[in-house]
């Protein structure tokens, strides 16, 4: 692994010892690799996953801001159609800016409160 990977996980590991979810509110975590951006809704206390989307459905040209901005509508709207309203958002050790902002923004635009 590389010295940029190893540090997220370490900063990953010490935010999952903050932050759990619940059914009441569950836990928002967001993956990001280099060409796509993945979020699930997870309940960690069932550890199942109640909402996901991707950017894979995404079949628009558009910058990955954009993709982010979109699946993050996506989650919302899914999330919203189960009855979930409240999250609580993991950014998964990468940093709050870009891509991961994006998404959060988009999501907070859908109707879900951080």
């Amino acid at each position: 692994m590389t010295q940029k990977n190893d540090r997220r996980i370490k900063i990953k590991t010490r935010i999952r010892g903050k932050i759990s979810g619940n059914l009441e509110k569950p836990r928002m975590s967001v993956f990001r690799s280099n060409a796509q951006i993945y979020v699930q809704i997870i309940d960690d206390n069932a550890n199942k996953t109640l909402a996901a989307a991707s950017s894979l459905s995404i079949k628009d040209k558009m910058t990955k801001k954009e993709q982010a901005a979109k699946v993050g509508e996506m989650i919302a709207q899914i999330a919203v159609a189960k009855g979930i309203s409240t999250v609580v958002f993991d950014r998964n050790g990468y940093l709050y800016h870009g891509r991961v902002k994006e998404l959060a923004d988009g999501a907070r635009k859908g109707g879900l409160k951080f």
